[in-house]
């Protein structure tokens, strides 16, 4: 019998093994939770009639489907179906069930108060939850700015400010804002061909002769975001005008203004603009300062117990001075005109746990190419958007490319505190020698 009992015992052992060979392995991660903090998706310029881009251009420029600086319908339409991917991603790893309908406080919406970013948090949400009537969070009035999306200097003195502008001396090869002038020329004697500036009559008469100097001033104020005077912010008006109607007209011959341009030729306008962006909002003495509101209100979110999904909406001064503050390490977006931050670009903090319980963070960059903005290709699981992962700074990642939770929570409260400590130090710079 004790024999007998021992055979069987060995049997239901044998039989154990062979089943613990053949059953799918243990998903190593599920996903807890998605943060995103997006660029709004495509707007018309801000500037209409009389501004400089429709002096010097002697050509009609697109007709927009939106008043100046509001989601155009196409960016509408774009935002929607970024929304239908999150949508699809999100049930096939089992954080949203199929036509979801969020609990309380599970699900959370949050834009700057203007239409082009209030209408994109709106438009994704119909793509994401197309069952269910999300409100999309704004401080104040319709239409009015919210200084947590925006770029502003929290804090500034002399000495401070003298430290800024340092860096700003030392980029591009230490040659400052006459370096990033004679960096996008190449693209401004594109530009001028490509939409005959020289043939307006407003660049003949000599109105806009200052394009053609490296005489950019930054200036900074307390309460006030950095701005550019001169030639440099001038282009960049221009450039993005032109992207803009690169994505908006689907005719490439006539988004060119009868040219025919290249990809690399795009590019280069397209890089036009993210020179202004880096000028203003990359600034590593500035980055932390602008972004402080939104760096502590991406912490909030990833740690809000309940919170499945949270999508934050600003522009793409928010996400590059985001990304700077937190030390983002040089990254190389394919399919794109635009090299940092995309129009309607996200910043996706994605949250996985182990079997064992352990939290680990992938953050990537999600964008659609330019081929699919301007064809309004359907996304899927099939046919993604572009996803591009981010590192930062000083912050290791394990085999899986992922952070563990508490990197990646020390590495914003680091640069949480770095207006805290920016303040103290030029503070007491500031106060008088004592008697």
């Amino acid at each position: 019998m004790k024999k007998a009992t021992m055979i069987l015992l060995a049997l239901l052992l044998a039989l154990f093994a062979v089943n613990s060979l053949t059953e799918e392995p243990e998903e190593p991660y599920k996903l807890q939770q998605a943060v995103v903090l997006s660029r709004h998706n495509i707007r018309s310029p801000l500037t209409e009639n009389g501004s400089l881009a429709s002096e010097i251009v002697p050509h009609e420029w697109v007709r927009w489907t939106s008043k100046a600086g509001e989601l155009s319908l196409r960016g509408a339409m774009l935002e929607t179906t970024m929304g239908q991917y999150f949508r699809l991603w999100l049930e096939k790893e089992g954080l949203f069930p199929e036509n979801y309908l969020p609990e309380d406080g599970a699900v959370r919406f949050y834009a700057n108060g203007l239409q082009r970013t209030q209408a994109t948090a709106h438009y994704f949400s119909t793509g994401l939850l197309p069952v269910a009537v999300v409100p999309v969070e704004r401080k104040g009035a319709y239409n009015e700015p919210d200084d947590t999306f925006l770029p502003i200097i929290r804090f500034l003195t002399d000495e401070y400010a003298a430290k800024i502008r340092a860096a700003t001396d030392q980029a591009c090869g230490g040659k400052g804002l006459p370096g990033f002038r004679a960096a996008i020329e190449p693209a401004w004697q594109l530009m001028k061909k490509t939409a005959d500036i020289a043939d307006s009559e407003a660049y003949q008469s000599g109105k806009y002769a200052g394009l053609d100097t490296d005489e950019t001033v930054l200036n900074l104020a307390e309460g006030k975001e950095p701005t550019l005077t001169g030639p440099i912010k001038d282009i960049m008006s221009i450039a993005d005008a032109m992207v803009l109607q690169y994505y908006e007209e689907p005719d490439e011959v006539k988004a060119a203004f009868g040219h025919t341009l290249t990809e690399e030729e795009w590019k280069s306008i397209g890089g036009v603009v993210s020179t202004y962006e880096q000028i203003l909002f990359s600034n590593p003495e500035l980055a932390a300062n602008q972004a402080h509101p939104m760096l502590e209100e991406i912490y909030r979110e990833l740690n809000t117990e309940g919170r499945k999904f949270s999508f934050l909406c600003g522009h793409d001064s928010t996400v590059t001075s985001f990304l700077a503050a937190l030390g983002v390490q040089p990254y190389e977006l394919p399919g794109t005109i635009e090299p940092t931050t995309p129009i309607g670009v996200k910043v996706v903090f994605e949250k996985w746990a182990t079997p064992a319980g352990e939290i680990f963070y992938r953050v990537n960059l999600v964008y659609q190419t330019a081929a699919q903005m301007r064809s309004i290709q359907p996304l899927s699981l099939e046919v993604p958007p572009m996803i591009v992962p981010l590192t930062f700074d000083g912050v290791s990642t394990n085999g899986d490319g992922m952070i563990a939770e508490a990197d990646l929570m020390a590495l914003l409260q680091d640069k949480i505190d770095d207006l805290a400590e920016i303040e103290a130090e030029y503070a007491e710079e500031a106060m008088p020698d004592a008697a």
